[in-house]
């Protein structure tokens, strides 16, 4: 079954950058669509950003113009590199994988990923 892990979360000053990594360590997930999500304590999770198989990118409201996805699929690993963080961008952040048939393209409903990572806390606070 695949197992995602993500990393590359900390405490991080406002203004400042963090890149989280989710990996799928054994697998071939070319042909995964991997979503980022985060979810503030009381809050709802909400998307992030996405990628698809073929490369195609999908940003959230938050992430639009401060946070880019990148996949490599040679080390089975998406990125998420987050510049100009906020305390609003406090959060557990978390990497989500599915396929085709049952997924083919980038969305930010929760129910249609099958596999979850852990999660990565992310701080931003001076």
């Amino acid at each position: 079954q695949l197992q995602l892990v993500e990393s590359g979360g900390g405490l991080v000053q406002p203004g400042g950058s963090l890149r989280l990594s989710c990996a799928a360590p054994g697998f071939t997930w070319d042909y995964y669509v991997i979503g980022w999500f985060r979810q503030a304590p009381g809050k709802v999770r909400e998307g992030v950003s996405c990628i698809s198989s073929d490369g195609s990118t999908y940003s959230g409201n938050v992430a639009k113009g401060r946070f880019t996805i990148s996949r490599d699929n040679a080390k089975n690993t998406v990125y998420l590199q987050m510049n100009n963080l906020t305390p609003e961008d406090t959060a557990i952040y978390y990497c989500a994988a599915d396929q085709a048939p049952r997924l083919r393209i980038c969305t930010f409903s929760v129910t249609e990923y099958t596999y979850w990572g852990q999660g990565t806390q992310v701080t931003v606070s001076s």
